[in-house]
């Protein structure tokens, strides 16, 4: 189950925001179909690059076991 404030997993790019599969944002808002969620993700410097609505298919919650990876912004 996906919560407010949860950190999730991006399972699909979404070229229109330029952001990748993998990519990782916090749940900042839960719709109460509980399928359906705004995701913030941001820099490392904290810029926020999109808040976007996404459903559970989009992202996946974070695993315990899994490390946080960085990638170059690619600005196109």
């Amino acid at each position: 189950m996906i919560r407010e404030f949860d950190t999730v997993v991006l399972v699909k790019d979404i070229a229109e925001y330029n952001l990748k599969r993998g990519d990782v944002g916090a749940v900042v808002h839960c719709y109460q179909d509980g399928q359906t969620f705004e995701v913030e993700f941001v820099t490392g410097e904290g810029e926020t690059l999109a808040v976007i609505t996404l459903t559970g298919v989009d992202i996946r919650p974070m695993q315990p076991k899994e490390i946080l990876h960085v990638r170059e912004l690619s600005l196109a």
